[in-house]
């Protein structure tokens, strides 16, 4: 019976790998050849893992914005109070190519201070 509960929770945890992957961002899906340039105050600010978030408005539109994870983030200097909401920053990162208004961070100027995060 032990055998094949573990059977069966490995297979299911195989299975919901794919979906899980799918949910993620996947790099391919950005447009590396344009660098986007942004400099807003930011209007929602998620601080947490796999990586934060933000929204910036940005031609119009609201514009997800991926940051690094949290742990790279803070160990490149750059902290939540750097990014709180109403604070004026510089996003530097790529769109993506299905015209989804969503940006891939590539480094933020925040407070004086240039921070790479990938």
């Amino acid at each position: 019976m032990r055998k094949t509960l573990m059977i069966a929770a490995l297979t299911l945890g195989l299975a919901a790998a794919p979906g899980a992957s799918l949910a993620h961002h996947g790099w391919s899906s950005y447009d590396a050849t344009e660098l986007v340039r942004v400099t807003a105050p930011l209007t929602d600010v998620s601080w947490g893992n796999p990586h934060g978030a933000a929204k910036v408005v940005h031609d119009g539109k609201t514009w997800d914005v991926i940051l690094a994870p949290v742990s790279r983030m803070e160990a490149r200097g750059l902290t939540r109070e750097m990014l709180g909401p109403g604070k004026r920053v510089t996003l530097e990162g790529y769109a993506r190519r299905d015209g989804t208004a969503e940006l891939r961070l590539e480094r933020v100027i925040a407070e004086g201070k240039t921070v790479e995060l990938r």
